[in-house]
C-alpha cells in the first residue's frame, strides 16, 4: 500500500476489528498501535495536516532501542498482553519477531499468519495427494516476508512431525528470489530470513538456475509457492514440466490482489488435466474442467490469525510457540472441505470464521498446557467442554431495537433528563 505514515494505524485498527468479528474478541480488550518512526513520503512530509512525525524514517540503533522500549512498556503496562504485529516490512519483521518472540506473547501476521494458512492448505493438499510432508519438495518463488515466513512453518512442521533436524527439514525447501536461487554465494545480498535457506553452490554443478523453468526441471517439486508479485510467472511450460515429475502438483499462486496471481487456476488445471491441487491469496471462482467442478481454496489469514489470537488470550500464554502454531494449521486444515471431497477447497471458507476460530483455539490452548506455557488456571480438559469455555467467552455485538414513541410516553433516560432532577436539588 506504500508509505503510509502515521495513517497506517488504520491497518491495525483493521486488523483488531477482524479480531472483534471473527474470534469474538472484546474491541475494550483491544487497543490498536502504530510505532511512528518518520515517513519516506514527500506528499506527507509537504502536507501541512499531516499528524505523524515531520521526519524522515528513522532506522538503525535508535529504531531498534524504541523498539525495546515499547515491548518493555507493554509488558509493564499489560503484563498479560497478546501483541499482534503486522507490517513491519521485510528488514525488521523476522528480526523484531525473534529478538522477542522468546520474551513475550508475540506473534507476526505477514511471517506467522501466512505460514500457518498457507501450511493448513499444504497439509490438506498432502492428505488428498497421500503425500507425506517430510517427503515433499518444495520450491518457493518469493523470498519475502510471506515466502520466508511460510517456509519457517514448513520446516518447522517436518521437523515436529518427522522427528528431522533442522537443517535435515531445510533441505526440502528451495528459495528463488530477486536475485536469483538463493545460495551460499549470494550471502552478502541476502536478508535475515533467507540466510538459513541459502543452498550450497556444488549442488548444481553445471545446471543453470538463472530462470524458474531451469530450477523446476532440478529439484522437480512436489509443492510449488508463488509470493514474487510477478503476474503469469508460473507459465504453461513450467507447470507442464513440474507435472512430469509428480502425481498431483500442489500449485499456490498466492500473491495478491487477483492481477499480480503467479497463474489462473483455470489455466492450471487445464496445463496439469485437473490433477492440480490450488489455493490462491485472493478469491477465485469455481473452475470447471473436463465435467468436474473444482472449488479453490483461499489462503486467506483470517481463517487462522483471530483463532490463534483467542487461544492465546484465554489461555493467557505467556509465549507463542512453534507447536502451537503447528497446532493452529492441523486445526485449520481439518475444517478443509477436501478432507472429505478431494475436488473440493483444500480450505474451509471465511464465512466460516467464528466457527473455525473455535477449533483453532482449541488447538492453541491445549498445547500451550501441554507446554506449560498457559496462565489461566480453570481451563477445561475435555475437547466438548473446552469448546463450550471458549464460545462462553466470545463476544457478540447486540444491538437493542429502537421503538419511536412520543415524548411524553419516552422515559427519562430517553429524554436525556435521568439525573436532573437530583443535581438540581444538591
Amino acid at each position: 500500500m506504500g508509505d503510509q505514515g502515521v495513517g497506517g494505524v488504520l491497518i491495525s485498527v483493521a486488523k483488531l476489528v477482524i479480531y472483534t468479528l471473527c474470534a469474538g474478541i472484546h474491541p475494550q480488550r483491544t487497543l490498536p498501535v502504530i510505532i511512528d518512526c518518520g515517513t519516506n513520503n514527500p506528499s506527507l512530509l509537504n502536507d501541512d495536516m499531516y499528524l505523524g512525525k515531520r521526519h524522515e524514517r528513522i532506522r538503525g540503533d535508535r529504531y531498534n532501542d524504541f523498539i525495546s522500549k515499547f515491548i518493555t512498556s507493554v509488558r509493564s503496562h499489560y503484563p498479560k498482553a497478546y501483541i499482534h504485529c503486522e507490517d513491519f516490512g521485510l528488514p525488521n519483521a523476522r528480526r523484531i519477531l525473534d529478538d522477542y518472540r522468546s520474551k513475550v506473547a508475540m506473534f507476526n501476521d505477514d511471517v506467522q499468519g501466512t505460514g500457518v494458512v498457507t501450511l493448513a492448505g499444504i497439509y490438506a493438499a498432502c492428505h488428498v495427494s497421500k503425500l507425506d510432508i517430510a517427503e515433499a519438495r518444495m520450491l518457493f518463488f518469493g523470498a519475502g516476508t510471506a515466502g520466508t515466513g511460510i517456509a519457517d512453518q514448513c520446516v518447522r512442521a517436518i521437523q515436529i512431525d518427522a522427528g528431522k533436524s533442522e537443517e535435515e527439514a531445510r533441505k526440502h525447501i528451495w528459495l528463488v528470489d530477486k536475485q536469483g536461487l538463493i545460495l551460499d554465494s549470494k550471502r552478502n545480498d541476502l536478508t535475515h530470513a533467507q540466510l538459513p535457506y541459502a543452498r550450497g553452490d556444488g549442488e548444481w554443478g553445471d545446471h543453470p538456475h538463472e530462470h524458474l523453468l531451469d530450477i523446476v526441471k532440478k529439484v522437480r517439486p512436489h509443492i510449488l509457492i508463488g509470493t514474487s508479485t510477478e503476474p503469469g510467472s508460473f507459465t504453461q511450460e513450467i507447470i507442464k514440466e513440474m507435472a512430469k515429475h509428480v502425481e498431483c502438483p500442489i500449485v499456490f499462486p498466492l500473491s495478491n490482489p487477483t492481477d499480480l496471481h503467479e497463474a489462473k487456476p483455470a489455466d492450471i488445471y487445464k496445463w496439469t488435466e485437473g490433477k492440480a491441487l490450488i489455493a490462491t491469496g485472493s478469491p477465485f471462482d469455481p473452475v470447471q474442467y473436463n465435467g468436474t467442478t473444482y472449488e479453490v481454496a483461499e489462503c486467506n489469514n483470517s481463517t487462522a490469525f483471530p483463532g490463534i489470537g483467542l487461544g492465546g488470550i484465554l489461555s493467557r500464554t505467556r509465549l507463542v510457540s512453534d507447536k502451537m502454531l503447528l497446532a493452529a494449521a492441523k486445526a485449520l486444515a481439518a475444517q478443509g472441505p477436501a478432507m472429505k471431497d478431494p475436488a473440493a477447497g483444500l480450505l474451509p471458507d471465511v464465512q466460516d470464521v467464528r466457527k473455525i476460530s473455535v477449533h483453532i483455539a482449541k488447538a492453541v490452548i491445549k498445547q500451550a498446557v501441554e507446554e506449560s506455557l498457559n496462565e489461566e488456571e480453570d481451563i477445561p480438559e475435555e475437547d466438548a467442554e473446552l469448546e463450550e469455555w471458549i464460545r462462553e467467552q466470545m463476544w457478540d455485538a447486540e444491538y437493542k431495537p429502537y421503538k419511536k414513541v412520543s415524548r411524553c410516553e419516552a422515559s427519562r433516560h430517553a429524554r436525556g433528563e435521568a439525573g436532573v432532577h437530583g443535581a438540581r436539588e444538591s
